[in-house]
């Protein structure tokens, strides 16, 4: 009986030395969407006018869905316990699509949802989002290129927006300002 006790105890006591991996954060922070499509609405579009918004390219800092802090012009770091629950370049891309559907009227579809008819397409690069620790505001700079039936059109979105602290519940509240100010700039831009 005291060859199995001792086994069992060993374990018992080394369980609360073991860990599996970092505690989770508190949250995890995403963007909403000011401007929405209405329940049941209903839209048609003919043979290429519809939209489709790509997921924008990003530099290697934003391939996480952890959120970047500029600390100068050749260094970052990751704000902690800030955690997105997808990328930025898509939830940003899921923003631009639900705000420009809203705003216009017109049909935009996900990437995943067209086959033959995409419409116009719009591609870019999500060239910042995050925090700058410099000026305590958070950047957004969004390089847009739309292919449609009268060619290529190319534009620069960027907004800045003021963060009372350095946490991830007031940096997430700013950016998610911020990205529905440019998802505005950006339907107006599409229509």
């Amino acid at each position: 009986m005291k060859r199995m006790l001792f086994p069992v105890a060993a374990l018992v006591a080394l369980s609360g030395c073991l860990s599996f991996g970092e505690d989770p954060p508190p949250f995890l922070m995403t963007l909403t969407a000011d401007t929405q499509v209405e329940a049941g609405a209903t839209r048609s579009a003919g043979i290429g006018q519809a939209i489709t918004i790509e997921k924008p390219d990003v530099p290697q800092a934003l391939v996480t869905n952890r959120l970047p802090v500029t600390t100068s012009d050749t260094s970052i770091a990751y704000l902690q316990n800030a955690l997105w629950v997808d990328t930025p370049n898509e939830l940003l891309r899921a923003l631009l699509a639900e705000v420009t559907a809203a705003r216009t009227g017109r049909v935009v579809l996900d990437p995943s949802q067209y086959h033959a008819d995409p419409g116009t397409v719009v591609t870019g690069q999500l060239q910042r989002f995050g925090l700058d620790a410099r000026t305590r505001q958070v950047v957004i700079v969004y390089d847009a290129q739309l292919n449609g039936e009268g060619g290529v059109r190319t534009r620069r979105f960027e907004q800045r927006e003021p963060v009372a602290a350095e946490d991830a519940g007031s940096v997430a509240n700013a950016l998610n300002r911020a990205a529905n100010r440019l998802a505005i700039e950006f339907s107006d831009w599409i229509a």
